[in-house]
């Protein structure tokens, strides 16, 4: 007969999913992964969480990535730190152990001009009866991904009443990290709107105030997972690929308005660092550190600091002459 988990262990990890709800975290991955734990204890009569305990559980990750065995440990880590102020003599993981981070992939910036093959390669979908709006819903999922940098999660939540026309404003509700906010559009990115609300009330689909935006007759509306398995189809039909062979991620486009975002400040004259916490709010972040993240030094950006830096102290930088001696 197997042994309950022990009752300081699990009543441990339940305080310690209360606290992290309280503090306002959703945290459903992190219950997961610890009731992993209470349930791997159970099954194998463990009485406490020990070295060799936690060895044995890091086996069972072995299916995954490197990076999320790293993550799941860490998680693990975390409650076992919050367990040691209470109890000081418990276990806790040494994060040296733990698998290497992974090189961060490198995002693919995408250009006018593949976003206008992106554009054409959604006017060529074929409506189906599930969708009859199948072009039009790509297209203005595009629009509105690389014109707003919103999350792919956050476009397919988005509902009719979430569109404010007079404002030219949509409310992003129930963000990533519990941030809702207002998103001006671009005068091009309401008139596609406007114009695909438009078709979508001739056609007589459903326009009430709680239908989503980007609407199907299968489920009422695209998931992520479907905007992203269209967009990635799209890519491939329009030939947009990265320099290392593999197809972008729907999730470039984000990278794409960010860095757009910010190129277009450098070249205004505008205070960039003084820009980056109205960036980060635009963008859903609760810091400028996460903003960043969507900032990579491409060519383009080091140009155009480049070129801000010699405007404005290059009469400073004197050229060396012969002997290294300026």
């Amino acid at each position: 007969m197997k042994r309950a988990v022990k009752p300081a262990v699990s009543a441990a990890i339940d305080r310690f999913l209360e606290m992290k709800q309280a503090l306002g975290r959703r945290y459903a991955v992190e219950r997961c992964v610890l009731e992993s734990v209470k349930e791997f204890m159970t099954r194998s009569s463990a009485t406490d969480w020990t070295q060799d305990e936690f060895d044995r559980w890091c086996q069972l990750q072995l299916h995954v990535s490197p990076t999320v065995r790293r993550s799941r440990m860490r998680i693990v880590r975390s409650f076992c730190l919050y367990r040691q102020r209470t109890e000081p003599d418990c276990f806790v993981p040494d994060p040296a152990g733990f698998p290497k981070c992974h090189q961060p992939v490198r995002p693919h910036i995408f250009t006018e001009a593949q976003i206008t093959t992106l554009l054409q390669a959604a006017a060529l979908l074929e409506s189906v009866p599930n969708s009859p709006l199948r072009p039009q819903v790509f297209r203005l999922a595009i629009v509105l991904l690389y014109t707003t940098g919103m999350r792919r999660g956050e476009l397919a939540r988005l509902r009719l009443s979430d569109y404010d026309q007079p404002n030219r404003t949509l409310h992003i509700r129930d963000t990533k990290f519990h941030k809702s906010r207002y998103l001006p559009l671009s005068s091009d990115a309401s008139r596609e709107l406007n114009n695909y609300l438009a078709l979508r009330r001739d056609r007589h689909l459903p326009m009430e105030v709680d239908s989503r935006l980007l609407w199907n007759r299968y489920a009422n509306g695209y998931s992520s997972s479907g905007i992203g398995s269209g967009i990635h189809e799209l890519l491939l039909t329009g030939g947009i690929f990265k320099a290392d062979g593999h197809v972008p991620r729907c999730h470039d486009l984000r990278h794409s308005f960010g860095l757009g975002r910010l190129l277009r400040w450098y070249h205004t004259g505008a205070d960039v660092q003084a820009k980056l916490p109205t960036l980060a709010s635009y963008m859903g972040h609760v810091s400028i550190n996460s903003t960043e993240y969507y900032l990579p030094f491409v060519a383009e950006l080091a140009a155009a600091a480049s070129d801000r830096f010699a405007n404005r102290y290059g009469m400073l930088v004197q050229p060396l002459l012969e002997g290294g001696v300026s």
